[in-house]
């Protein structure tokens, strides 16, 4: 039986641990995006955790109370919102999509569109009157039915799974998340100086995704909302749902859809509607990115540029699907950090380079040879 020698015995021991550790990553990859969001959810909720748990009685009570606050805050208005949206949307998309023309398609961003006649939709219910129609149509679409309830079920399957996981896991990190982080730090493979940068990395990217960027587009959303809403525009949910996700691109923003719901307005004869779309689009709405940023900053600052931004976000969304919308931020943030660590790392190096060649050479150099007095000078 061969014995490898021990500097042999480290090496495959790393190599071990290295396969063991990617295995495990493994397993964890298709939670990613609930645990992300866990994670940045319980950092910025322990400092309410610890004024909770002052009230309470202890952790664990405060932390299930913040989870059933989160849960409720999050299903309510979800589900009124897909209620109203979901229609909404696919009805706007039908009418701007039929419409023919650029003019039409403002007008009907604007007006409710034209409501089906009597007889609409009817030829769709003629089947139900014959079951040997009824046989002829399970046989024509019934594979695609199948395969379409099939889907549903699965995305449906997977998404009250990531909603499990990130609640229980806001929960456990909320309580144990300070013992996992300092075990990581003892445990991972790189100085514990650059864990604690890359954590803060990874801390302020979900400070300023959440924060930042995404309480000043759901109050230029809002304000743009009850604005369509005031003015009678049809769909005002779905408009200003839009026009949340618009105010992501740096400069024009919001314009592309608050913009386009004024021309169509002045376009219908609502001359005044027009005015004061455009007076709260300009006034308002653009101006509340100048206000409230700088506020929101205050809490969660994403140290990037707009235009790394914007590109992570549209190519994570690209690579990675839905969840790219913050997976994309968060590598561009945390290579961005390994970057100046590593360029931190190359410049210290080289300084105790230049200082030990100086050392060295002030050792070689000769000592200067100590002059006598002339007695007789």
């Amino acid at each position: 039986m061969t014995i490898l020698a021990p500097r042999q015995q480290i090496h495959a021991f790393r190599w071990v641990v290295l396969f063991l550790s990617l295995a495990a990553a493994a397993t964890f990859v298709p939670l990613w995006a609930p645990l992300v969001l866990a994670a940045w959810t319980s950092v910025m909720g322990r400092p309410l955790l610890k004024r909770v748990a002052a009230v309470s009685g202890g952790r664990h009570r405060a932390a299930g109370a913040l989870v059933v606050v989160l849960l409720m805050a999050i299903f309510v208005p979800i589900g009124a919102a897909i209620a109203s949206l979901s229609t909404g949307a696919i009805e706007l998309g039908r009418n701007v999509v039929k419409s023919g023309s650029a003019k039409n398609a403002l007008i009907a961003i604007v007006s409710g569109g034209a409501a089906p006649g009597p007889g609409a939709g009817g030829g769709s219910l003629d089947v139900l009157k014959s079951p040997g129609k009824i046989i002829a149509f399970v046989q024509e679409h019934g594979a695609a039915a199948a395969q379409i309830v099939g889907g549903v079920a699965g995305a449906a399957t997977e998404a009250l799974l990531g909603l499990f996981i990130f609640f229980y896991a806001v929960y456990v990190f909320l309580i144990d998340g300070p013992a996992y982080y300092e075990w990581l730090e003892h445990h991972a493979p790189i100085e514990p100086r650059h864990t604690r940068r890359l954590a803060a990395a990874f801390n302020e990217t979900g400070r300023g995704l959440l924060v930042s960027v995404g309480l000043t587009g759901l109050a230029q959303g809002i304000v743009a909302t009850i604005t369509y809403f005031a003015l009678g525009v049809p769909r005002a949910f779905v408009l200003g749902l839009l026009t949340c996700i618009a105010s992501l691109l740096p400069s024009i923003g919001t314009a592309l859809v608050w913009v386009p719901v004024a021309i169509g307005l002045a376009l219908t004869g609502k001359m005044a509607s027009a005015l004061i779309m455009a007076g709260v689009g300009v006034l308002v709405i653009g101006m509340i990115d100048n206000v409230t940023r700088p506020i929101f900053a205050r809490f969660g600052k994403l140290e990037l540029s707009n235009f790394v931004l914007l590109t992570s976000i549209f190519g994570g969304l690209a690579f990675f699907g839905t969840w790219g919308l913050m997976l994309g931020p968060l590598l561009a943030r945390l290579a961005k950090e390994a970057l100046v660590l590593a360029r931190a790392d190359r410049l210290h190096d080289k300084r105790a380079e230049l200082d030990a060649a100086a050392a060295a050479a002030a050792e070689a150099e000769p000592a200067p040879a100590m002059k006598t007095a002339d007695p007789l000078a």
